[in-house]
This record gives structure tokens, C-alpha cells and sequence, in this order.
């Protein structure tokens, strides 16, 4: 009988495993579908054009963009390539540093080419002013920093800039020893959103 017992529990215990697996499963799941209207998708959408000046600054006592790491060979590459750089630059309405605040420009950038002056930037546009105070556009791309225009995309946003795509063209303003100001020309398409 001991026997028998011994051959029965292995077998009904997978039984059991895979029967509260399955049961878990349906009563605990975590995805549903929804429609997009109810996010009110079903309206089109709204372009916008943003045009404001970033202005990030390497060095000094108004610093707003730091080093955070670098390879053993960062030193030695004619690009910087493997520095990770910190952000937290002003956008300001214009080319002046004393100019309006709009909006931080908050994230990383990184030396990514081994070959010319390239960045990988992964940014937020994050606005405190007028109608778009407290939203954000989002923006993942390649920055080839000696190109006379880049153009990287907006990847998404939140607030007012929900379920946002588009493109952030830069230009280089000026560039004086610690500080580069860049233009930024923003164009996207999001849905107008209620907020709640």
C-alpha cells in the first residue's frame, strides 16, 4: 500500500500544480483590452511646433551637465567615446541665457561613435511654462553633433504630450569654450487629451 501511495503523490501533485497554475493564471491577470476611445484616441491629432534653446554647460559654477562615467580608454579616444553624461540645461524662449525659462532639457548623453562626434541622447523635454507647464515630450535618437541639422525622434510624452511622436531637429547656436546653446525645432503629433 506504502508503495502504491508513493507512485500516486508525484503524479498528483504535478496534477495539482498545473491545474492551480492555470486557475491563477485567468483570476490574476494584469492585461485587458480597452478601446481607444475611451483614452479618446478617436479624435485626430493636434501638431504642435515647439522652437526653444537648450543650453548645456560642461564646466563652471552655473554647471548643468556632469560627467558620470567613462571607460578606461575614454581618455585616449579622439571622440570621448564612452562618456555618459548627465543633464538637467535650461530651454529658453531665445538664445540668451538670460532669456525666459520654458522648460528643462533633463537626461543623458553618451559619446557612442569611435569614429566622429556622435551622441546617443536620451532626453526629456520637460516644460514649465504657459499651456504645456508640467508635460513632456520625450526624445531617443543619435546626435552627429558636428552636423549642421540633427534630427532625432520624439518618442513619446506625457500631460498634453500623451501618446506624442514627431522629430527634434537641433542646430548649433554657438558653442564658447564650457557652454553650447542649440536650437531646438520640435514638431509633433499628439492627441488632445483631457487630463483625469
Amino acid at each position: 500500500m506504502a508503495n502504491s501511495f508513493a507512485k500516486f503523490l508525484p503524479s498528483s501533485l504535478i496534477y495539482l500544480s498545473f491545474i492551480s497554475i492555470f486557475a491563477t493564471a485567468k483570476s490574476h491577470s494584469f492585461v485587458r483590452t480597452i478601446s481607444p476611445t475611451t483614452l479618446g484616441l478617436n479624435k485626430p491629432q493636434k501638431l504642435s511646433h515647439l522652437h526653444f534653446y537648450f543650453h548645456d554647460i560642461i564646466d563652471g559654477p552655473n554647471q548643468t551637465a556632469v560627467r558620470v562615467a567613462a571607460a578606461s580608454s575614454t581618455e585616449k579616444s579622439p571622440t570621448g567615446f564612452g562618456a555618459v553624461v548627465m543633464m538637467d540645461d535650461p530651454l529658453t524662449e531665445l538664445p540668451e541665457a538670460s532669456s525666459k525659462v520654458v522648460g528643462r532639457a533633463q537626461g543623458i548623453y553618451a559619446s557612442a561613435s569611435q569614429s566622429e562626434l556622435g551622441f546617443l541622447m536620451v532626453l526629456n523635454f520637460a516644460f514649465t511654462q504657459g499651456k504645456y507647464n508640467g508635460s513632456n515630450l520625450s526624445v531617443l535618437g543619435r546626435n552627429m553633433v558636428e552636423s549642421a541639422v540633427r534630427e532625432m525622434p520624439v518618442v513619446g510624452g506625457s500631460g498634453l504630450f500623451r501618446f506624442a511622436r514627431g522629430y527634434a531637429q537641433a542646430r548649433t547656436y554657438s558653442l564658447n569654450g564650457s557652454e553650447a546653446v542649440v536650437e531646438y525645432n520640435v514638431v509633433n503629433g499628439a492627441w488632445v487629451i483631457a487630463s483625469g
